[in-house]
């Protein structure tokens, strides 16, 4: 059986592990990631010299940012090294391994295909709530990159009055469907409104539990985020008629938000005049992902898998 090393690179910590073919873990491990590009580079050669005994076939890499199909990165995300950076071509220079790049959110979204939420599924969304909004789209069963391998940026997408004294992203659906960008960080500006001297909350989880409690704060501000969340999902079926729309990151394992988020598409597709005439028969379903802390590891390496 086949062997890979797999990255997966964020801001703060880089995962690795080595996978099999039938995605297997056998072995994972993290170390904080460097800000800069040689280190960053050493790191990746020095782990994958760790496996050499194991025989890997070849590399897979999970990192944000537009990548192109080469593995050349236009931006990296928060990892400000990675901007215009060839790291397919200089991770196999350096390796002397095939290498493969996938964008973080493409590579969760094909690992649902491969052991998730997805398999057998050939037309379906993922979309990764946390910090921002991170997208995946799969289409026919391949991943839909776009023209420059920027598909995916849902977050991008503008859904509020446009406020002209501002950055137009604050009207964007980063900025309010998203779980930290959004969700948190409205409570926490609302909740300075009434007392400047609160402590911020930091964890989703809190808010929804003070909604679920009536919470004369949390519970308009979460009701606001349900409803982005559900205006996204009804435009992504509305635009592409994905039989599964799939929720990941942290907040995806909260099944109170979970439940919340189907009602609410639910009201919102039965009020939609053109969305209630298909709702029965055609209209997808919007789930939570499947994998977890894993789908960036088995996602990097699933596309070597099926060469």
């Amino acid at each position: 059986m086949h062997n890979y090393v797999s990255f997966d690179i964020g801001g703060t910590t880089i995962k690795y592990g080595l996978v099999t073919g039938i995605g297997e873990i056998l072995a994972h491990d993290a170390v904080p990631t460097p800000s800069d590009r040689a280190e960053l580079l050493g790191v990746l050669s020095s782990v994958v010299k760790q496996y050499a005994d194991q025989h890997p076939q070849a590399i897979g890499i999970s990192v944000p940012g537009i990548v192109q199909r080469d593995g050349f990165m236009i931006t990296g995300g928060a990892i400000d090294c990675l901007y215009e950076c060839p790291l397919g071509e200089l991770v196999s220079t350096a390796t002397g391994l095939p290498v493969h790049v996938e964008n973080d959110a493409n590579a969760a979204t094909i690992a649902e295909a491969w052991l998730g939420a997805a398999q057998g599924v050939k037309d379906y969304l993922l979309l990764a709530l946390g910090t921002g909004i991170g997208g995946g789209i799969v289409i026919n069963g391949e991943v839909f990159r776009g023209a420059h391998g920027m598909a995916g940026e849902i977050g991008w997408n503008v859904t509020h009055e446009v406020d002209w004294t501002d950055d137009l992203e604050a009207s964007s659906l980063n900025f309010h469907a998203a779980v930290v960008s959004g969700l948190v960080r409205r409570y926490n500006a609302s909740l300075k409104r009434v007392d400047h001297d609160a402590d911020e909350v930091v964890d989703a989880r809190d808010i929804i539990t003070l909604a679920h409690q009536g919470d004369a704060i949390a519970t308009p501000i979460y009701h606001d985020f349900i409803v982005d969340v559900g205006i996204m999902c009804c435009n992504l079926f509305a635009t592409l008629d994905p039989e599964l729309i799939l929720i990941g990151g942290g907040i995806s394992a909260n099944d109170q938000f979970i439940a919340d988020l189907q009602a609410m598409v639910d009201e919102l597709e039965t009020r939609h005049t053109g969305l209630s005439h298909v709702k029965a028969r055609v209209l997808g379903k919007v789930v939570a992902a499947g994998l977890r802390n894993n789908a960036g590891l088995l996602g990097a390496v699933y596309p070597l898998v099926e060469e």
